[in-house]
């Protein structure tokens, strides 16, 4: 069984570390008014951005739980 340094490490700094650099970069996004929500494309492609973050770390997740229990 991999240890906690050589599964669960690396995970926690990627989306600890990226997440803090993908939510400084949307509220940099959001303060320039850059995206102009009153536009439904505009909404729909922020939506898109923050579930694309949170799929990816629940499909790695999922992909560290398997090789780890099964």
């Amino acid at each position: 069984m991999p240890s906690f340094s050589h599964s669960w490490l690396p995970f926690i700094y990627l989306y600890v570390c990226g997440g803090i650099i993908f939510f400084t970069g949307m509220y940099i996004i959001h303060k320039s008014n850059s995206l102009d929500l009153r536009l439904k494309k505009n909404r729909r492609w922020r939506k898109v951005l923050y579930f694309g973050f949170f799929y990816f770390m629940i499909i790695h997740a999922i992909l560290i739980i398997a090789a780890i229990y099964w």
